[in-house]
């Protein structure tokens, strides 16, 4: 798919190495579809936002990256709660005022990653995932 090297016994042992190689792999994601990098792990006292990025067409884009092994229990879409969606909204509108981006569009997107057993890990991106 993309080429990407990665030691998948090293991740699925530490999650948060896990949920960084994620975060990395869709902001290169986003890229080679022709979005811009604007910020990453971006933290508020109201949430956190994982990836900011701006579309082609100028809009800022609050992307949540969720990263699993497997998806035996849940999906990874599911983990996008109610409170999630809270505290992702809260942060993007400190992001927007702390960035004078106040006036610019904005959507909130999710990425999926799972590594599964073999191959190459299956990305899916959400766009317009929720509205606030």
């Amino acid at each position: 798919m993309l080429g990407w090297v990665f030691n998948r016994k090293k991740l699925l042992k530490d999650h948060k190495l896990l949920g960084k190689w994620g975060e990395k792999r869709s902001r290169k994601y986003l890229m080679r579809k022709g979005f811009h990098y604007l910020a990453d792990n971006q933290s508020f006292k109201t949430g956190e936002l994982d990836l900011v990025m701006l579309d082609r067409e100028g809009t800022v884009v609050f992307v949540e990256v969720k990263t699993r092994a497997g998806e035996d229990f849940s999906s990874a879409e599911s983990a996008l709660t109610g409170v999630k969606r809270t505290r992702l909204t809260r942060a993007a509108r400190s992001f927007l005022v702390a960035n004078s981006l106040t006036e610019r569009p904005c959507r909130f997107d999710l990425i999926t990653i799972i590594l599964g057993k073999t191959g190459e890990p299956d990305i899916r991106h959400y766009q317009n995932a929720f509205s606030p």
